[in-house]
């Protein structure tokens, strides 16, 4: 990483990119104070919108008109105590020479499609911003895709190009004859290898100078590929309304982020929680964006880290938090912490309540999907719910559905929908792209069907009860594997858990928990602690709920973030059978 910060004497006086031009009217500058944020409107969106330009080189005018600060806008640090430093001004010259490198070394152009697969490095941030300047679609992965998965990554989404390090180069070179459409190979590292183009060294010798397309706000911008927790994973399309989202009203005032403020999301780059909470939520009103490497998930380092930088908000999900509060720290008071954040599987009400009073800063779930981005939230000031995902962010408009799509009472359980009729929302995906059948599955009525199971009690507030794949059902029962681990978790041997379906001869299906136990309870007869733990769901919920199976693990299979990997256990069990 050294090349960054010596590349950054190269290029001098800052020199502001062709065809720069100040914020449309629809993105408003308002003063609060000395610091600026943008504007939209919940529901007016405009014509043309291209995140790059109408918000990146937007801050790049207001730190040469001295109203920003003096916060860097992305801040990134390693083990290896390498740092890099970037203002908007960096980060302008920087992805325009991305942007003219991808255009013309690489022979991409606007529309082509791009896999990126880079772990947490400065490159990611400028290959994400150069390929929205140029109106190249980017196809993000993450770092622990296997040979197989990016096969039928680039195969399916014809991808013209691919950018990865040399951690991952060599198998892609070994399946390159499987990838017909695959026409530009680029390595970003230290180290060249026979064709592969070299980023670093394309980068430094390419020009500042570049215009910006004129990408329309429903122009395809980036396509993610789900988790696929049933069947293959699909390929969902976002245009450049997921960014244009970020500047709403109603979106900017869930978490109220001001120009002053240090924000790390600690989500893996592949996924849409990344470029949403490292990129266009906290830039959009002119954040610090803070990122370490990590390599390997340390709840230690995350803690250390959390004491050593000045880190005001926070997003991982809740795994990483609960991790975070078995550490045997004499504090967990961090100096600079604001408000944490967390989604992306469900939270624990004990974790909640426990982080709360450990640290003094509240934890709040959000929720969304790949296909939704942040869809829903508890604003600052607003009144928590413990357990809940707060309120609808406008301009969604959520209910919850039968499988009709009518719209159910409130605190009758159905299915999570959006509306889309007679107005689709801003920053809703496009479609699973090249698939017009699932894409019209997951229509129900006037409503987008996100497959979640929930309720929405009179308030508005909404309560996940999980996947309608993740839901047990166990001689007629029908149970959310939440509840058995949120009742878990209040019995002082719970480590953790993650609870699936299993296969059972007489009742199809039954309950069972993975457990993780403390350290106290290490040495205790297992089977008789079973026992003992199936009783204690019995006591703190419905009865029918309880485990039937239980077994002890050492670990969870987890993503580098931290987020339990529940489909590898059920398929685990169910290929047993």
């Amino acid at each position: 990483m050294q090349w960054l910060m010596r590349f950054r004497a190269l290029w001098g006086t800052y020199k502001p990119c062709h065809g720069f031009r100040p914020a449309p009217q629809y993105l408003r500058y308002q003063s609060f104070s000395e610091v600026g944020v943008l504007r939209s409107s919940d529901h007016d969106v405009p014509k043309e919108f291209n995140f790059a330009r109408d918000v990146v080189d937007y801050w790049t005018q207001i730190e040469k008109m001295g109203r920003r600060g003096s916060n860097p806008a992305l801040w990134w640090v390693n083990d290896q105590g390498e740092e890099v430093k970037w203002t908007f001004g960096d980060v302008t010259d920087l992805t325009c020479r991305t942007a003219n490198v991808l255009t013309h070394a690489c022979d991409l152009q606007q529309g082509d499609r791009l896999i990126l697969i880079l772990p947490r490095i400065p490159e990611w941030w400028l290959v994400s911003l150069g390929c929205i300047r140029a109106g190249i679609i980017f196809v993000p992965g993450t770092t622990q895709m296997k040979v197989k998965d990016f096969v039928y990554r680039q195969n399916l989404s014809k991808a013209k190009g691919v950018i990865t390090t040399d951690t991952l180069a060599p198998e892609v070179d070994s399946m390159a004859s499987e990838c017909p459409a695959l026409k530009t190979k680029i390595l970003v590292s230290d180290h060249s290898r026979k064709g592969w183009l070299d980023f670093r060294s394309l980068i430094k010798a390419a020009s500042p100078d570049h215009t910006c397309v004129k990408s329309k706000t429903n122009d395809p911008m980036v396509i993610f590929f789900t988790s696929g927790t049933t069947g293959l994973p699909k390929m969902a399309k976002h245009s450049h309304e997921l960014a244009l989202r970020s500047s709403l009203p109603s979106c900017s005032r869930v978490m109220q982020m001001k120009t002053n403020d240090i924000f790390w999301c600690l989500s893996d780059p592949g996924w849409v929680t990344a470029l949403v909470c490292s990129m266009f939520h906290p830039w959009t009103v002119g954040s610090t964006v803070f990122s370490h490497d990590l390599t390997q998930f340390d709840p230690k380092l995350i803690v250390q880290i959390m004491f050593e930088y000045p880190v005001t908000q926070c997003f991982a999900v809740p795994t990483v938090f609960r991790m975070l509060l078995q550490q045997d720290s004499a504090s967990l008071r961090f100096p600079n912490l604001e408000c944490c954040w967390t989604g992306g599987e469900a939270l624990l009400l004990e974790d909640q309540q426990k982080w709360t009073q450990r640290t003094g800063v509240p934890l709040i779930e959000l929720y969304g999907q790949t296909e939704t981005g942040m869809a829903t939230g508890t604003s600052k000031g607003m009144k928590i719910k413990p357990g809940s995902l707060g309120k609808a962010i406008p301009p969604f408009d959520i209910k919850v559905i039968d499988e009709k799509g009518h719209v159910l009472p409130p605190n009758t359980e159905g299915s999570i929908g959006i509306r889309i009729k007679p107005t689709r929302p801003t920053g809703l995906f496009m479609c699973y792209e090249d698939d017009p059948v699932k894409t019209a599955k997951m229509e129900c009525g006037d409503f987008y069907n996100t497959g979640d199971k929930g309720i929405i009690d009179e308030e508005g507030y909404i309560w996940l009860l999980g996947r309608d794949d993740d839901v047990i059902n166990a001689s007629g029962y029908r149970i959310g594997p939440t509840e058995v681990e949120n009742a878990l978790a209040q019995h002082p041997a719970v480590a953790e858990s993650a609870v699936v379906s299993s296969p059972d001869p007489v009742r199809g299906q039954v309950v069972k928990a993975f457990i993780v136990l403390t350290p106290q309870f290490l040495s205790q007869d297992l089977e008789q602690l079973a026992k003992e733990l199936q009783q204690y769901v019995k006591s703190v919920t419905a009865p029918y709920k309880y485990p039937r199976k239980v077994e002890f693990v050492l670990e969870l299979p987890k993503t580098v973030t931290g987020k339990i990997k529940r489909h590898e256990l059920r398929e685990k069990e169910f290929g047993e059978v």
